[in-house]
């Protein structure tokens, strides 16, 4: 396991994928850093952290030898380590909001960038985006953060956190290449946040109305229960899920 130590970065993510544009890298080479300058979320977002406090990473993953007809089961695997991690270190209430942030006693605490490399209609090869609040306890800005010190108050050690994080990325990929879909499927939706509850939504023109979440598809589309006992499948597009 190669892991490249950046004391500042743009984003973890872009540096990667600079990186393997001009060299051949290996499987789960790790770029870390203290401090991102434009930290990158879902659909845009931001994702903003105080220096040296928090884990913020990314993970080059060899994809071509899968035969990965779902990408968004890569997302999954990715949720589902950081969800045994956590556990590991007795982090409480854990679930996983749509599609991907991670949440402990419903505040959001790690948040994953997943950015798939296409080459001749193949996914060649994934670079995973992980953000995990760890000894950051300012979020000022940010009602619904919070992360492992706040928890736990411990301070917790990057490195042991970071490892811990790639044996369990490493054994749910084997669980991925074994094209065990459904087990990791049913253990994904086990964690749905708002799962069977009524919840409300808002959609891509503003409207907002109200479902239950049932499960998500393996293209990723989560499927809500909606009024008439219909199932309608919304894209991360179409719906944002409200608290």
């Amino acid at each position: 396991m190669h892991i490249i130590k950046l004391n500042a970065t743009d984003s973890t993510n872009s540096y990667m994928r600079r990186l393997s544009s001009e060299e051949s890298l290996e499987d789960y080479t790790i770029v870390t850093t203290n401090h991102q300058t434009h930290g990158r979320g879902q659909m845009g977002t931001v994702w903003s952290s105080e220096n040296s406090k928090n884990l913020m990473f990314s993970v080059f993953k060899d994809t071509s030898g899968f035969d990965l007809e779902y990408p968004f089961l890569i997302s999954m695997v990715t949720s589902l380590a950081i969800l045994k991690t956590l556990q590991s270190f007795s982090i409480s209430k854990l679930a996983i909001k749509w599609p991907n942030d991670i949440l402990s006693e419903d505040k959001k605490i790690c948040g994953i960038l997943i950015e798939n490399v296409i080459k001749q209609n193949n996914l060649s090869n994934t670079i995973i985006g992980i953000g995990l609040n760890v000894n950051q306890t300012e979020f000022s800005h940010l009602p619904k953060a919070s992360s492992l010190k706040s928890i736990t108050g411990y301070v917790f050690d990057l490195e042991e956190v970071l490892h811990a994080i790639i044996k369990n990325l490493k054994n749910y990929f084997r669980i991925l290449k074994r094209g065990d879909y459904l087990t990791l499927k049913v253990e994904y939706e086990s964690y749905l946040f708002r799962k069977d509850k009524p919840s409300t939504f808002k959609d891509a023109e503003g409207l907002v109305f109200s479902g239950y979440i049932k499960n998500v598809s393996y293209l990723g589309n989560l499927q809500v229960l909606l009024e008439d006992d219909i199932i309608k499948e919304f894209d991360l597009k179409e719906i944002t899920l409200l608290y």
